[in-house]
Formats: C-alpha cells, structure tokens, sequence
C-alpha cells in the first residue's frame, strides 16, 4: 500500500484555443508557463521576449489574440521550445503554444485562452 497522499490540491491549467486535441483546446499548467518565462527571458534576444515574458507571466488574466498577433508571437515561442537550453517538458510546452497560434493564424481566426482551476 502506497503512503503517499492520493487526493491533490487543484491546479491552475491555462486552456488555450486551437489546440492538437480532439475538442481543439490544449491544457498548459500554469507552473509550467511560468518557468517557461524564466527561459524566455534567458534564451530570447530583447526584442523577442518581451511579448512573450508577458504572455506566459500573465496568463491568468485570459485574453484574445489577433491573427496577426498569433503568427508573430509563434516565431519566438518556436525558437525558445527549439533552444539548447530549454528542458524537455517545457520545450514541449512552448512548441504546442507556438502550433496552437500558428493554427489560429493559419485559419485567421483569433487565438484565445482561459484559465482554468481542475
């Protein structure tokens, strides 16, 4: 029998538009977009990490993206989840925001996210 505890407290999830799952929405836990903000302001030049320190330090407040605004913040998502230096877990992260806003780009329809406590 297993000692540890088997009920975990909730944890924030940011659920984000155009997602790779069958209902189109991709969940991210919030602690993941946070780190990945941390490597966002190590690995991306200043011109770059600024919209994108801001997308993932302040998620919770939910929010829409233009078409236009989603393919441009795509290029720097893409090079951070291709980074040397960037873990594997948050690579992923980042490479599935990056295919999510290029989705929403690609059919021009604005890229939107929520947050969620589950």
């Amino acid at each position: 029998m297993s000692r540890t505890h088997q009920i975990h407290a909730p944890e924030a999830h940011v659920v984000v538009s155009h997602g790779a799952d069958f209902f189109g929405e991709d969940r991210h836990p919030l602690t993941s977009l946070t780190s990945l903000a941390g490597y966002a302001e190590g690995c991306l030049s200043r011109d770059e990490r600024g919209p994108v320190v801001l997308l993932l330090t302040t998620p919770g407040e939910g929010g829409t993206m233009t078409p236009s605004q989603a393919a441009e913040i795509a290029v720097p998502l893409l090079k951070l989840a291709r980074h040397r230096f960037v873990r594997a877990r948050e690579s992923a992260v980042a490479h599935a925001l990056a295919d999510a806003a290029m989705r929403a780009a690609a059919v021009g329809e604005p890229w939107e996210w929520r947050m969620e406590s589950t």
